[in-house]
């Protein structure tokens, strides 16, 4: 007999209504969603807390942070994958994209490291059943690397990879066109201004000889899959026009108006930062979440760097910004798992897969208290 679990006295966030009522759980699947309270013994009473879907994140770097907790510290990658895991299900983020760079542009050759790393771990986790949150592959191709495609070609069938992002952080480019920014985070990392200037002189002639190439080669290697394409960080119009027309239809972490705005025009879903809505703008200075919002320029929000920050960010633009709880919650679980070809999650509906997170509100702070994945409980 499959186990049955039955949430009640709850505020359930359903698409288009939050309903105070109950939400039962069978076999991985919501089976029933009813006004009012059940009188069932067995029923859980959820003390009139919200309950929401499952959190879908589409691009984090939370691995990062716990393979390498300290600038000079590397931690062991299996042990890392579990707690990042682990952190990931405490916030409330049942499905998880792992974004794993390859290409190295000479800064950070400790994340090539961390992808080869975290492609076996993850499938030795997986296999085991040991991860709290369900994951998948999300793919951050630096486009003008010399060793991207070298790193693409043995992952690019992975039965986990859901999505790909072509990045550009060249200096002078996306991310870094301001080369002030750029010098400045580069000497905050230590190096001094003779290897900065160099290196900026080698990786700007580096795209002007790879980019073209490299971008033709891994699109060419996609070509009619069903992966999901996104851009990332782009500036300008420009640049939305050259995706549109190459078939990607994600526009990630733009960082100007005019380029989501673009965008949005070209029928593009525009993924933007969580940490950027919490925080209250952007920590490199680009444009605001807050204003893509309000511009209707955002579908869905990535917590980038803190998985916390989903769940924060969807109350906060719901008591900030205007917008209906569901609409904002959409924002953290549907939005996110239709673009990612996940459309059995992200919403509290039956026939779904039974994710569910019960959400307490401090003050204004929403905080995770249980997590559900497929009808068990993770935390």
């Amino acid at each position: 007999m499959s186990h049955e679990t039955i949430l009640t006295n709850a505020l359930l966030v359903l698409p288009n209504e939050v309903l105070a009522g109950t939400i039962v759980l069978i076999g991985g699947q919501i089976t029933a969603i009813d006004p009012g309270r059940s009188n069932l013994p067995n029923a859980l009473d959820m003390g009139g807390d919200y309950v929401i879907p499952g959190v879908v994140d589409v691009h984090t770097d939370n691995l990062e942070r716990q393979v390498q907790p300290r600038s000079l510290a590397r931690w062991p990658s299996r042990s890392a994958m579990v707690a990042h895991d682990a952190q990931c299900a405490a916030a409330g983020v049942t499905t998880v994209l792992d974004a794993l760079c390859l290409g190295d542009l000479g800064f950070d050759k400790e994340r090539i490291r961390t992808f080869l790393d975290g492609v076996v771990d993850l499938d030795a986790l997986t296999e085991a059943g040991l991860l709290k949150s369900d994951h998948f592959l999300h793919l951050r191709c630096e486009i003008p690397s010399v060793d991207m495609l070298g790193h693409f070609d043995p992952v690019a069938d992975h039965p986990l990879v859901r999505m790909i992002s072509l990045m550009d952080h060249s200096p002078g480019v996306g991310q870094y066109a301001n080369m002030d920014f750029y010098r400045d985070l580069r000497r905050r990392g230590g190096l001094d201004e003779a290897t900065i200037e160099r290196r900026i002189a080698e990786l700007q002639d580096q795209r002007a000889r790879l980019r073209a190439p490299n971008r033709k080669a891994l699109l060419d290697r996609v070509r009619g899959s069903t992966i999901a394409l996104a851009s990332h960080d782009d500036r300008t119009v420009e640049e939305i026009a050259e995706n549109a027309a190459d078939g990607i239809r994600i526009s990630e972490f733009p960082v100007t108006m005019a380029a989501a705005k673009a965008a949005k025009a070209a029928g593009m879903t525009v993924i933007a930062g969580a940490p950027n809505i919490v925080r209250g703008g952007s920590h490199s200075g680009n444009v605001a979440a807050s204003e893509l919002l309000a511009a209707g320029a955002v579908d869905a929000f990535a917590s980038d760097y803190v998985p916390p920050a989903l769940v924060e960010a969807a109350f906060q633009c719901a008591r900030e910004a205007r917008i209906g709880l569901p609409e904002a919650v959409g924002m953290i679980s549907d939005a996110p798992a239709r673009m990612s070809g996940l459309p059995d999650r992200g919403r509290l509906e039956v026939g779904l897969r039974a994710d569910a997170v019960r959400v307490r509100l401090h003050e204004t702070l929403p905080i995770v208290r249980q997590v559900w994945r497929a009808g068990e409980r993770v935390i």
